[in-house]
């Protein structure tokens, strides 16, 4: 079933980067709403090595036709040189909260 909504999935290095990179995208209407995770332990490769570091994971909620929108912002305001970035079709979910979901990440005239 298409629902039109996804779910993007970033990290940033604590709650104040995340706050700024989450902010602008609410208010721009570019995400419809996020949840900061933080103390995710990540373990990865970077430039060779394994590399470790505490992180706050994101999960936003967008419509899919937002999503290339969203993706060049987010590469603007986050603060890694290659910030990590899926993007989750999401199949199916409760039809209010989807249509919000929508509703939310549609510019507002003043």
């Amino acid at each position: 079933m298409e629902t039109g909504v996804c779910l993007v999935l970033c990290t940033a290095p604590d709650e104040a980067s995340a706050e700024r990179v989450v902010r602008p995208l609410l208010e721009e209407r570019l995400i419809a709403c996020a949840n900061l995770l933080p103390r995710a332990r990540s373990l990865y490769w970077w430039q060779g090595q394994v590399e470790e570091a505490s992180e706050v994971v994101l999960l936003m909620k967008t419509a899919a036709d937002r999503v290339e929108a969203l993706r060049q912002r987010l590469a603007q305001l986050h603060p890694y040189d290659v910030p990590e970035l899926l993007v989750v079709p999401v199949e199916g979910g409760l039809e209010p909260y989807l249509a919000w979901v929508v509703s939310e990440t549609r510019n507002r005239s003043a």
